[in-house]
Parts: structure tokens; C-alpha cells; sequence
């Protein structure tokens, strides 16, 4: 009887850790708000291609910088604390447009988000492993993934919605504004047990060395391409609609929340299937499902085709990050924070792939320039897929 109190009592315990958690993954979702933003302040200020992806670039653009950085706060002040000050930073960001509404003004409010974005993202995920099993890291992950997923699928939704009906489709900034500080506040007040190591001797560039180890380059480059495909969808979706079917950007930005929803259904469903079927099969699976989308959207004109291949992409997509990340941190677990650092590191691929998608896009006068950069992305996911099962046999 005593043992199933204590039981009970642990898994209550680990549930109210796990809540603010979640919470936090939630605002990590707001960073998925660029794309609608920057087609929105594309229309505002009548901005080109390049110039509007030069927005989400700025956001991913700390990514390279300052992971490592990252890694290295968070072994002398912890998981916990950096998460927090992560929250405060968004909080920050979301304050400006609502102070100035200006291209310079949403650059820097870009540049607040990215740079609160890398602080979470390198903290949270080790700090999920604080507080599941091992064996459950990877759905545990997933299910994180989920809940960002949601706030990624509701941001356009929200967009539009307000633009419709009050003409200010900034609305969505004091809403996520709120959400980031009752998440601050919630983890602050919530207790969790992790080894803080106050005089850390971890450097810049012993966690750059680790690229040395070829598997961890290779899952580098697969989060590179991964977060080059999500953002690069997220952004060029509405314009292909746009371009290819005449709809307006109030009705072309829902295909945004398309590609969330399914890439939302594909969390929740991935961390279920995650924990009973091999990860190897599962990664195959989803390459191949993102290859048969993106030859879609290279030959797709009708409205529905278009809908469809959005869709499959964002379940293919879906699961990614989650099980190359949980792949690099089992694969050396010693180097948490180092590997956490240099996987949050390919998040600059959130960067690069816009630029390129913009400068070939306006070269060729044709959203197809974007599909073909993404689909560079999508080719090497299926060599990496190819070298997971082959490694794992």
C-alpha cells in the first residue's frame, strides 16, 4: 500500500513538472509566427521577396550564434533558469510591435524572438530529460513538439481572423505576450531537481569539436534541413497559393494553418508511435511521404491538389526534429549540453534556406524557386533516412 502511494506520488510529481514544461513548449511555438508576420509586413510595406525572408532570417540568425553560447549558460545556471530567462526575452519581443509598427522596429522585435527562441530551445528539450525516463525521451519530445505544433496552427488562424474582422492582424502580439508571461511565471514557481555545475570548464570550442564525430555532423545538417523546410513552408505556402490560384493573402495565409494542423496531428500521433514502433522505420517513412509532397508542389495548380501536398508535408515533417535530436543526445548522453547546443545550432537553417528561397524566387520571378531550394533539404533527409537504417541494421 505504501509503495503504490509512492508510486502515485511520483508520477503526481512528475506531471506537475512536466505542465509548465509544456506551457513553455506552447510559446515555443510562437516563433512560427514569422512566416504569417512577414507576408503580412510584406504587404504593409510593399516589400520584395528578399526583403520580407530577410525577417525569419533575422530570427534564425541567432541560432548560429548564440547556441553554443547557450550550452554553455546553461551548465552554470541550469536548465530551469535559462528557460525562464528565455520567456522573458520572448516576452520582450512581443512588446515592441505594439510600441512601433515600423520595418526597423519588426526587425528588432525578429531579432528579440530569435534570440529568446535559441535560449529555449537549447534548454528545454535537456530539460525534458530531467524529468521522463530514457526510454521515453524521444515521445516524451513529440509530445512537445505537439504543443508547439498547436500554437504554430493557431497563429494563422488568429492572423487572418483579425485582420478580417478588425482590420489589425497585430492583435495576435498582446495575446502571445500574456501566454509568455503566465509560462515565465509558472516554471519560476515550479521546483526541479538538476546538478548545476556554477564553475563549468565546457568551452566554445570543445562543443565545436563534436562536429568532428560524423554521426553528430550528420544530424546537424539533417536539423538544418528540417528547419530550413518547416520555415521555408510556413513562409511560401500562401504565396505559391497566391501565385497559382489568384486568392487573396487573407485566404491564402489559412494554407499556413494547413500545414500546422497536419504537422500537429503528425506530434501527436508520432509520440504514440514512437513508443512502440523503431524510430529507423518511422524517420523512412516520413522522408518518403515529404518527397511525394514536394513533387506535388512542383506540378500542383488546382486549390485542393495544392492543400493536399501542404498536408502530407506537414506530417512528414512533423517528427523530424524530435527523433534526430533524441537520436544525437543518446548517442554521446555525457554531452548533453554540448550535443543540445550544436543540434539548436542547425536551427540557422531557419535562415538560410528563406534567402535562398527569396533571391531564387525573384530570379526566376516564380514561387517555383522556393519549392526547388526546399526540396534540396528534402533530398538530404532521404540520404539520411537511407543511412539511419543502414547503420542500424
Amino acid at each position: 500500500m505504501k509503495f503504490s502511494i509512492m508510486i502515485a506520488s511520483k508520477k503526481e510529481k512528475n506531471v506537475t513538472q512536466l505542465l509548465p514544461i509544456m506551457i513553455a513548449f506552447f510559446t515555443m511555438g510562437f516563433v512560427d509566427m514569422v512566416g504569417t508576420v512577414a507576408n503580412y509586413v510584406k504587404a504593409d510595406f510593399n516589400l520584395s521577396d528578399t526583403m520580407a525572408n530577410f525577417l525569419p532570417s533575422m530570427v534564425f540568425f541567432w541560432f548560429l550564434i548564440l547556441s553554443l553560447p547557450t550550452s554553455m549558460l546553461m551548465s552554470r545556471i541550469g536548465k530551469r533558469k535559462t528557460v525562464i530567462l528565455s520567456l522573458l526575452l520572448t516576452v520582450l519581443a512581443l512588446v515592441v510591435p505594439l510600441l512601433s509598427y515600423s520595418y526597423p522596429a519588426m526587425l528588432l522585435s525578429f531579432s528579440l524572438l530569435g534570440i529568446g527562441n535559441t535560449l529555449m530551445q537549447v534548454s528545454l528539450n535537456p530539460l525534458v530529460s530531467l524529468v521522463v525516463r530514457r526510454e521515453r525521451l524521444a515521445s516524451s519530445l513529440t509530445f512537445g513538439q505537439f504543443v508547439k505544433a498547436i500554437a504554430s496552427f493557431i497563429t494563422p488562424l488568429l492572423a487572418s481572423w483579425a485582420a478580417v474582422q478588425f482590420d489589425n492582424w497585430k492583435m495576435i502580439y498582446p495575446i502571445f505576450m500574456v501566454i509568455s508571461a503566465i509560462a515565465m511565471i509558472f516554471l519560476w514557481s515550479t521546483t526541479i531537481k538538476e546538478e548545476v555545475n556554477h564553475s563549468s570548464s565546457i568551452g566554445f570550442l570543445q562543443c565545436l569539436k563534436l562536429l568532428g564525430n560524423t554521426t553528430l555532423f550528420l544530424f546537424f545538417l539533417g536539423i538544418v534541413c528540417h528547419v530550413g523546410i518547416d520555415v521555408g513552408i510556413n513562409l511560401s505556402v500562401p504565396k505559391i497559393i497566391m501565385e497559382r490560384t489568384g486568392i487573396p493573402l487573407e485566404k491564402a495565409a489559412i494554407a499556413t494553418s494547413v500545414y500546422f494542423f497536419f504537422r500537429t496531428i503528425g506530434c501527436l500521433t508520432g509520440s504514440i508511435i514512437l513508443a512502440k514502433w523503431h524510430l529507423k522505420k518511422f524517420f523512412a517513412l516520413s522522408t518518403c511521404l515529404m518527397s511525394l509532397s514536394f513533387i506535388g508542389l512542383f506540378i500542383a495548380k488546382n486549390l485542393t491538389f495544392l492543400y493536399i501536398c501542404i498536408a502530407i508535408v506537414g506530417y512528414g515533417n512533423s517528427n523530424i526534429f524530435s527523433m534526430i535530436f533524441s537520436n544525437a543526445i543518446l548517442s554521446l548522453p555525457e554531452k548533453t549540453n554540448e550535443i543540445s547546443g550544436l543540434m539548436i545550432m542547425g536551427l540557422i537553417g531557419g535562415s538560410i534556406f528563406p534567402l535562398f528561397m527569396g533571391l531564387l524566387s525573384d530570379a526566376i520571378q516564380s514561387q517555383s524557386g522556393s519549392v526547388i531550394i526546399m526540396s534540396i533539404g528534402v533530398f538530404y533527409l532521404l540520404f539520411l533516412a537511407f543511412r539511419i537504417y543502414k547503420v542500424s541494421k
